[in-house]
């Protein structure tokens, strides 16, 4: 077990189905949470759902709204005292029609769940990272992001991004003792996924589980070597 034992740790799309599974990892590895997402409902269920005893404050924040994520670096610190690790988990998937029936609205959509939240984290959330004197940094790309697919390019586009985000923000930090790191995920074993691929072999998938873990060793100090990496999580697919 990797320890994050009095760490503070803010983690973005912490109601959904991987962000729990991170939130549970960071908090049963000692780490204070903030967890943020859109609404107060998910995030009071995925509270809830954290080890009794854990130091752990909620944030119903838009990340695509500039001004909303700046106040919430903010309202961490004024209630931690201070970040020690940031987990951008928020994102999504869809499937889109051929690249010229694409709207921009459609475009736009994938980049900014998947880019622009990213960015508007670690914008408002580094200069944290940096009072503290070092941190970890985690995103999440996609295994989708390595090569691009028929109908999903806003998507596989996106996820590319979030690995050059990440090796452009590891070379800019890394002098300052923060390491930033993404993963790769293959296919989510979530309820949705199982909806939509009913006729899927479900064990060749990456339970959330497995995939925190990762995190969770990227976000600790055994992984205080590793930096501007973009990790594959396939599983066995």
């Amino acid at each position: 077990m990797y320890s994050l034992t009095g760490k503070v740790a803010v983690i973005t799309g912490a109601a959904g189905n991987l962000g729990r599974a991170v939130a549970q990892a960071f908090a049963a590895a000692g780490a204070r949470v903030a967890l943020v997402d859109r609404g107060l409902e998910g995030l009071a269920a995925a509270q809830a759902e954290l080890p009794a005893g854990t130091d752990s404050a909620t944030f119903a924040v838009d990340l695509l709204d500039a001004q909303s994520v700046a106040d919430l670096a903010q309202r961490v610190v004024a209630h931690f005292g201070g970040v020690d690790i940031l987990a951008n988990i928020a994102g999504g998937f869809t499937m889109g029609p051929p690249l010229h029936e694409t709207s921009d609205r459609d475009w736009d959509f994938m980049l900014d769940l998947n880019t622009r939240s990213v960015f508007h984290a670690c914008r408002a959330l580094v200069p944290a990272l940096l009072e503290r004197g070092g941190g970890r940094i985690v995103n999440v790309s996609a295994r989708a992001a390595t090569q691009g697919k028929a109908q999903m390019i806003p998507y596989c586009a996106s996820k590319a991004a979030v690995i050059t985000l990440t090796e452009g923000l590891s070379a800019e930090l890394k002098d300052a003792g923060i390491t930033v790191n993404c993963v790769l995920p293959g296919t989510l074993d979530t309820p949705q996924n199982r909806a939509a691929m009913p006729d899927a072999d479900f064990d060749l998938w990456v339970p959330t589980a497995a995939l925190a873990d990762v995190i969770l060793f990227l976000a600790s100090d055994a992984a205080r070597c590793v930096t501007g990496a973009a990790v594959p999580v396939y599983g066995r697919s």
